[in-house]
Parts: structure tokens; C-alpha cells; sequence
């Protein structure tokens, strides 16, 4: 059987560094689909190299744009693929536009789709993301769930059939890896300037916190007052925002230019607290078991907010957090036993339609 993987993303390379080799473990044939969402060669190519990807077949350069536009230009790209190579199964990864995409290709040519990261739900249908991830989930004929709360979201919506618990795929990619970064780790903090425990590890990129100047001013002006360093590596979207309002030297500081996943872990490992916005990032502050504060309303990682180790918060309320947050309760886990790549694997070796 043909896979067809499509990804666009740093959090999918992640994931897809796991999946794909127990794919080829199993003898299964993967065409990897990259689709040029993120291009940056610090958000895309040191994935590749680093977590032994292989290369795309196909990279398809689309780069940024407008929603629609970019899901447009995917879906017909894609699309182009699909119909050259006629796989047996196309496979995404969690809520992006690639992810849309390649879900909507994959489904108006009847090719069975499979989805991994299948009924995340943040509840918030204003996040470009959880429209993705709905439309996504609906489209899909294996719906890979992450956590039983993954499962229980997709009964609510009348998904049952086809639906698989697997744990979390960057979970597994995680504990394969942890003996590397946690041998790297000194030496990335003395690279750095930074000591164990005693340093701030921050991200930003979503549109609600890094397109409004108003409010991307005031999460970094609660960073800068706080008394610890702030370490945080600058996605290219949220640089072009705080250059064109000129606010770049007033935060250089605390920016950085983005890190790869290694080097990440590394920075998570001996950061006292996470200040972010992004989903994975949740997962990997609680992996290492971090506390972390979300700049979001809701978070579709729900495991970690109600365990405690995760507070979502706005703005106004960042420098008392940054100052008070100490989680105290257990940490279960949650995210599987480090097989998911596996489990992933083995549904789509044993799909029939």
C-alpha cells in the first residue's frame, strides 16, 4: 500500500519523524507530501535533518498567504499529487491549513483518509485551527485519537466508526529522544547565558496574540518587566508584526531566532516556566513537566489545564502569573505508553474500507 503523508509545519514534522518509520517498518511505502506552509529553513529543512526524515517527494512551495487563499493553492496542489500517484490511503496531521487541504483532496477523490491528532477540540470555532480540525475529522475514514478525551469529543458529534485510541505520537518522538537532549542540555545553556530553573522559555505566534500590536505589546512589555531572563525564539510571523510597528529593538532582549526541536527540549528541560501560545508546546512543557501558562482562551490539550500543570490567561493577568504559578498537583499520564506510532501504523496496515 501507498501512503500519501501530507504535512506543511513544524509540529507535523514531529509527528511524522515517528509515524514514518514505523511505516516503513511495517514495509509500508510513503509518499511525504511537504506543502512549503512553513518554508523558513529554521521552521522546515533542520526538521528534516534532524529528526532523520526523509526528504519530500514533493515540496510544493505554496508559502504564506491569506486562509483561503493558502488552503486553496494546497487543495489544488495536492490535488495534482494525489491523481499522479493514486495511493491507497492519504495521511494528515492535527489542524492546519496543510492538514485542510490535504483532508479535502484526499476526500473528493475518494481515497481513504486517515487522520492523527482526530478529535481535538478547543470548543472555540473563532481559532482557524479547530475549524480545521472539525472539517478535518468529518472528512476522515480513521480517525487517530490521541487521548480518550479525543475519543469522547468524536462520539459527541456522532463519529464512532473508525475511530482509534493511540496515544500521542510526539509523545513517543519525545521519550526516543530524551537521552539526546538531556545530554545536550548544559551545553545549550551555557551557549546561551542561561542557568537551570532560573529562565523564562516563551513563544507567540497565533494571529490573536501577534497581529494586534495592542495586545502582542502587552504580553511581551509583562516578559520584559519580570525579573527573570525570557528566552524566546521568534517565529517569522510575529517578527514581521513587531517590525513593521517598530518595536523590535525595544524586545531584543528577550528574542531569539527559532531553534530546532532539539535544542527546544533542551531550552524546556532547564526552563523554570513556559509562557506560549502554541499547542505542542502545551504537550511538551507537560512531558517535561513544566508549568505552563497559554495565551489562549481554551485549549484543545484540556488534559493539561485540568491537571493543573496548565493555565490559560490573558494578557492583563500574565505578570502575577509569571510571578505566582507553581502547580503543586500530580502529573498522570496521558498522552499513551510511547507506542502511538505504532498503533498509527498498524490501523493503516489493517484499514479495509
Amino acid at each position: 500500500m501507498l501512503v500519501a503523508t501530507v504535512v506543511g509545519a513544524r509540529p507535523q514534522f514531529i509527528k511524522a519523524a515517528v509515524v514514518s518509520r514505523a511505516l516503513a517498518a511495517r514495509g509500508i511505502e510513503e509518499l511525504l507530501i511537504h506543502t512549503g506552509q512553513h518554508y523558513d529553513i529554521r521552521l522546515s529543512d533542520v526538521f528534516f535533518s534532524e529528526l532523520g526524515l526523509p526528504e519530500p517527494y514533493y515540496n510544493l512551495g505554496i508559502g504564506s498567504a491569506a486562509h483561503g487563499r493558502q488552503t486553496g493553492q494546497m487543495l489544488v496542489a495536492v490535488e495534482d499529487v494525489l491523481l499522479r500517484h493514486s495511493p491507497g490511503m492519504a495521511l494528515v496531521y492535527g489542524d492546519t491549513n496543510s492538514t485542510l487541504a490535504g483532508a479535502l483532496a484526499a476526500a473528493k477523490l475518494r481515497i481513504p483518509l486517515a487522520h492523527v491528532e482526530a478529535g481535538m477540540r478547543s470548543g472555540d470555532r473563532s481559532q482557524p485551527e479547530e475549524i480545521n480540525r472539525v472539517l478535518t475529522d468529518h472528512a476522515s475514514d480513521l480517525l487517530l485519537a490521541a487521548t480518550p478525551t479525543a475519543v469522547e469529543n468524536l462520539a459527541a458529534e456522532g463519529l464512532t466508526g473508525g475511530v482509534v485510541l493511540t496515544g500521542d505520537v510526539m509523545y513517543d518522538l519525545w521519550l526516543a529522544r530524551r537521552p539526546i537532549f538531556e545530554a545536550m542540555r548544559l551545553r545549550v545553556l551555557d551557549e546561551r547565558g542561561l542557568s537551570e530553573g532560573g529562565y523564562i522559555l516563551a513563544t507567540l505566534h497565533r494571529p490573536r496574540n501577534s497581529d494586534d500590536p495592542a495586545r502582542l505589546t502587552a504580553i511581551l512589555d509583562a516578559l520584559l518587566k519580570h525579573d527573570e531572563p525570557v528566552f524566546l525564539p521568534l517565529h517569522p510571523r510575529t517578527r514581521k508584526n513587531l517590525s513593521a510597528a517598530g518595536l523590535l529593538e525595544k524586545y531584543t532582549d528577550m528574542l531569539r531566532e527559532p531553534v530546532g526541536y532539539l535544542e527546544m527540549q533542551a531550552l524546556l528541560a532547564g526552563a523554570r516556566l513556559v509562557v506560549t501560545d502554541s499547542g505542542g508546546l502545551q504537550k511538551e512543557a507537560y512531558f517535561h513537566g513544566k508549568p505552563c501558562l497559554t495565551l489562549m482562551q481554551r485549549s484543545e490539550w484540556v488534559e493539561t489545564v485540568r491537571t493543573g500543570w496548565n493555565r490559560l490567561i490573558e494578557p492583563e493577568g500574565l505578570g502575577a502569573a509569571l510571578e505566582n504559578f507553581s502547580p503543586s498537583g500530580e502529573r498522570p499520564q496521558v498522552f499513551g505508553e510511547g507506542d502511538a506510532a505504532e498503533k498509527v501504523a498498524g490501523a493503516l496496515a489493517g484499514y479495509r474500507r
